[in-house]
């Protein structure tokens, strides 16, 4: 059913009784309480996703416990009697449970603990990108605080060489750019809207350069994996054409892809500090 414009889930007698009027099912008796998939945890009654899977862990209580919730996602609120906090969906005010503090579980020292049927799982699907747009520090930073990416590797790809290293790359030698392989979860995020980000986060009317770094190893591109990449791509790249922008961004297949040193990856998150070349730009 619809609700102003919000699409609701019908919910069964059992459902309403935990989720709109707040009870609690049996422990030890949902089907979430000793799930292990990967993929994320959803708003049963609204579908808004509520926690990833990563988050999951087992406190023997007979409930779902989780230590983190996607940021957003669930609202706190006092419980009449004072003595513990109520954890709703922050989208549709449905009840998923209470949340506990302090209690040493994990390093996170918290457990939200959820009715399984409060929530439906979505498995994950995972795909893969490969985007170039200069030093891969920068586009894997920012790449990395999209929703629904599971992962980010910094590396070198389009080369003649096999396994070549930072030193032979930036010799400009060797054909390779420095790239970063996405690995991401189709049901969260789109190829396409990673490729628009894509396109936003670098300046894709530069030519073998971004910013002060210069080479053909900071050209941008994007490595297709299959037809359906390539003509996304390609779409996108014309709708910035026709805004105005020279777009000079590289769409050709991909080959291998060689992660980069270890001192290369989660540069900035390891330095807490920023991009030097690299910022978003709105262009779609």
């Amino acid at each position: 059913m619809t609700i102003n414009g919000q699409q609701y889930r019908e919910l069964t007698r059992e459902e309403k009784q935990v989720i709109l009027e707040k009870g609690t099912e049996r422990p030890f008796s949902g089907e979430y309480y000793q799930h292990d998939q990967p993929g994320t945890y959803h708003c049963k009654q609204c579908n808004a996703p509520l926690y990833k899977s990563t988050s999951k862990f087992d406190a023997g209580c007979g409930w779902p416990s989780f230590d983190d919730q996607i940021p957003g996602s669930v609202t706190r609120l006092s419980d009449p009697d004072g003595r513990r906090t109520e954890i709703v969906c922050s989208n549709c005010n449905g009840h998923l449970g209470h949340v506990f503090l302090g209690e040493g579980f994990t390093q996170k020292n918290t457990r939200h603990c959820v009715n399984s049927i409060s929530m439906v799982f979505i498995p994950e699907i995972r795909d893969t990108a490969i985007f170039a747009g200069g030093c891969f520090w920068g586009v894997e930073h920012l790449l990395q605080n999209q929703p629904g990416v599971i992962s980010v590797t910094s590396g070198y790809t389009g080369g003649s060489v096999k396994n070549p290293t930072y030193e032979m790359v930036c010799s400009g030698t060797t054909g390779h750019a420095e790239a970063v392989e996405v690995v991401f979860d189709k049901n969260q995020v789109s190829f396409r809207k990673l490729t628009q980000l894509f396109f936003e986060i670098h300046d894709p009317t530069q030519l073998n350069r971004q910013g002060p770094d210069i080479g053909t190893q900071y050209r941008s591109g994007i490595f297709f994996k299959d037809q359906e990449q390539r003509k996304i791509a390609e779409e996108l790249k014309e709708t910035l054409k026709l805004k105005g922008y020279n777009v000079v961004t590289q769409i050709t297949p991909a080959s291998d892809f060689y992660p980069a040193e270890s001192y290369h990856q989660d540069y900035y998150l390891r330095k807490g500090t920023q991009p030097y070349c690299h910022s978003y730009v709105k262009r779609f």
